[in-house]
């Protein structure tokens, strides 16, 4: 049974063709994730699939050769048609999918599958997280929370990755209006401001002496025709200026609470954390700390950090989470020793990610190096410290803001 549209159809796939992400190879944060996902569902394969206007197409996956099938036979298809989990126990009892050739053993043996949608924060459905086994089989409450919080690490992945760049092309653009604010000020400055004196000049002589002064008006049209040109090339300028074009999306900034961004984000990594026993004491509580930022980008961007975190840390660990004012509203996270006195192995990832912000390093985290970036138009300051016996620490800093009076 092929899946219907969802109703938001052109919208879905307008977002999905502006993270541009379609076709480019494969990254290990998103192999990450299917491995992970994988691995807590217990099943043997996992796919990061995003849904074109024709295919499916998957960004990552584990257990599965293909690069893409056909929408046509999507179970993806179906599942974008929701918010929430799509669970088929049993493929070849389920109507929509039995006579599927993925099913009957044409093109595989599917039996049974769970995606979680990749939702937006616009709300569109782009593709999902999905696990696949070729045995009918159930998931526990526990493996399906984790399921759902790794889609939106999906989800964030993508979306701050899209922000990071409309937020350097907006630095580009910036840059270019600076340069031609020179060089306009150059023009007007020195060039222009001489000659509209002498204009000036001639017309008052003009205006004095009458009309009927032949010598004055021709002195004054030698002197218009003269510089014509400079006024043509100033009007050029600020016609350049003019259709510069508004700036690219960039982060929507308001004034939020520190403190209740944290605790979100700690709440939505920890299921993933749960099923490797790592242990996330939340220490995020308190008065509120007022910043200004982009409540869904910084979200997303904590989120990413706390599943470094978990990700880095060996199972049985324990990661701590808290706010405080240092120099301004922080937070902090400690990946800590572990009771056997084994030490994390976070630093390294967090130092060429969220430090050096150094893409070109191998096995450096790009997701890293994303929220790095989201953290300087933030303005927030970002310190890494990593000592034997305490474990590893990072510590954002952020510039205060004072409360808004209510009238």
């Amino acid at each position: 049974m092929t899946a219907s549209l969802p109703h938001d159809e052109a919208q879905r796939l307008g977002a999905l063709y502006d993270l541009d992400v379609l076709d480019t190879p494969q990254e290990k944060e998103f192999d990450d994730i299917v491995a992970l996902a994988s691995a807590v569902c217990g099943v043997p394969m996992s796919l990061v699939s995003l849904v074109d206007a024709d295919r499916q197409w998957f960004k990552a996956r584990l257990g599965i050769d293909e690069a893409e099938t056909s929408r046509d036979v999507s179970f993806c298809a179906h599942a974008i048609l929701g918010r929430d989990l799509m669970v088929v126990p049993d493929a070849a009892r389920d109507p929509r999918f039995a006579d599927n050739p993925y099913v009957t053993g044409e093109r595989g043996r599917i039996r049974f599958y769970a995606g979680a949608p990749l939702v937006t924060t616009d709300g569109h459905a782009l593709g999902t997280l999905c696990v696949v086994d070729e045995q009918p089989r159930s998931l526990s409450y526990e493996q399906l929370q984790a399921l759902r919080a790794l889609s939106r690490q999906v989800t964030s992945q993508l979306e701050l990755r899209r922000y990071a760049t409309a937020l350097a092309d907006t630095t580009a653009r910036l840059q270019e209006l600076e340069r031609r604010k020179d060089d306009l000020a150059a023009l007007v400055g020195g060039e222009l401001r001489a000659p509209l004196g002498l204009l000036k000049g001639y017309l008052d002589g003009l205006a004095h002496t009458g009309t009927h002064d032949l010598d004055a008006a021709a002195d004054l049209g030698r002197a218009a025709a003269a510089h014509c040109r400079g006024l043509e090339d100033l009007l050029e300028h600020l016609l350049s200026l003019a259709q510069t074009g508004p700036a690219p999306e960039g982060l929507r900034m308001r004034e939020v609470d520190l403190t209740r961004l944290t605790r979100r984000a700690v709440e939505a990594v920890r299921p993933i954390a749960a099923t490797k026993q790592i242990w996330i004491l939340n220490q995020a509580g308190g008065p509120q700390l007022p910043i200004i930022a982009d409540p869904v980008r910084l979200e997303q961007v904590l989120m990413h950090l706390l599943f470094a975190a978990v990700k880095y840390t060996p199972p049985g660990g324990r990661v701590r989470v808290g706010n405080d004012i240092e120099s301004g509203p922080a937070v902090h996270l400690d990946d800590l020793d572990l009771g056997d006195g084994t030490h994390p192995d976070l630093f390294p990832h967090l130092y060429y990610g969220a430090i050096s912000a150094a893409a070109d390093v191998p096995q450096s985290d790009r997701g890293l190096v994303v929220a790095k970036r989201i953290l300087d138009a933030h303005h927030a300051t970002v310190a890494l410290s990593d000592r034997p016996g305490d474990g590893t620490s990072l510590h954002v800093v952020f510039p205060s803001a004072e409360p808004v009076a209510v009238a």
